[in-house]
């Protein structure tokens, strides 16, 4: 009865807590369906007699939020392939090979976790102006790399301590160089660890906007965050194309998130607890 009871007890706890999480991305949905641009009304009914497409249709068709999900689909997917192939192989070095100065990188990599990627704007900042790479995405793919890096990296020496050495010293028995029994034996074992690695590179740039604010001075080159805050200003914010590009922004993550829900728990729970 006692067991029945705690059970009972769990189950309303994460009811209401679901209920309360789901409810602030019901009121945002119906804002973006709303055609009177209010964004507060007395009724907590989702869909009401004014509601419609029209934001919906007017993103796509009367902004250029098309031009903003393509620069972000851009910057996103070189982030995320940057950062699987360089924390897949740097983590590889650091857990299988012993070499001179091998713990003070590990260490370096874990201090820059305590320090916020704004704490590094003016440095980040000097650096790329130096160097000619302001107002252009391969300095904002620099800066979002190197943020997400550290973390990567760890994640994926820890999983990459749990696959036994006996399997690379067998590959090359069989014949393969050190390279070969890398990527075809110890990668296609990583794909849950590959996957959390790929998913927080994305995740790192999709949605960032301090960094792309500073970065990106030209409209053109404008991503979706930066992009959806021109529909606010000092006098008025247009509500209702904001919470329609809102709700077309997280479909991409959403879809992400659940395709890849199969590798995220053996991903995290092999390769973020070992050292």
């Amino acid at each position: 009865m006692r067991k029945q009871i705690e059970t009972w007890l769990i189950f309303l706890f994460l009811s209401i807590f679901t209920l309360g999480t789901i409810y602030p991305v019901l009121n945002i949905f119906g804002v973006s369906l709303r055609e009177d641009n209010a964004f507060q009304t007395r009724s907590l009914a989702v869909i009401s007699e004014n509601s419609g497409l029209y934001n919906y249709v007017q993103l796509f068709t009367g902004t250029d939020f098309l031009i903003w999900l393509k620069n972000s689909l851009l910057v996103s997917a070189a982030v995320t392939i940057l950062g699987v192939a360089l924390a897949s192989t740097c983590a590889y070095a650091l857990s299988r090979y012993r070499f001179k100065g091998r713990n003070l990188g590990m260490m370096a990599l874990l201090t820059t976790q305590m320090f916020p990627a704004t704490m590094l704007l003016l440095p980040f900042f000097i650096l790329l102006s130096k160097l000619g790479l302001i107002n252009s995405y391969l300095g904002l793919v620099i800066i979002y790399s190197s943020t997400a890096l550290p973390f990567c990296i760890w994640q994926m020496k820890g999983f990459y301590d749990t696959i036994p050495p006996a399997l690379e010293e067998s590959a090359c028995l069989d014949g393969c160089n050190p390279l070969q029994a890398f990527y075809k034996i110890i990668l296609p074992l990583s794909t849950p660890a590959l996957v959390i690695t790929a998913l927080f590179s994305f995740m790192a740039s999709w949605s960032e906007y301090v960094v792309a604010a500073i970065i990106l001075q030209d409209p053109e080159l404008y991503t979706l965050p930066l992009g959806l805050k021109s529909f606010q200003s000092s006098l008025a914010t247009e509500w209702g194309l904001y919470a329609a590009g809102a709700v077309v922004v997280s479909i991409p993550v959403v879809i992400l998130f659940i395709s890849l829900a199969r590798f995220l728990v053996s991903g995290l729970t092999l390769g973020s607890v070992k050292g």
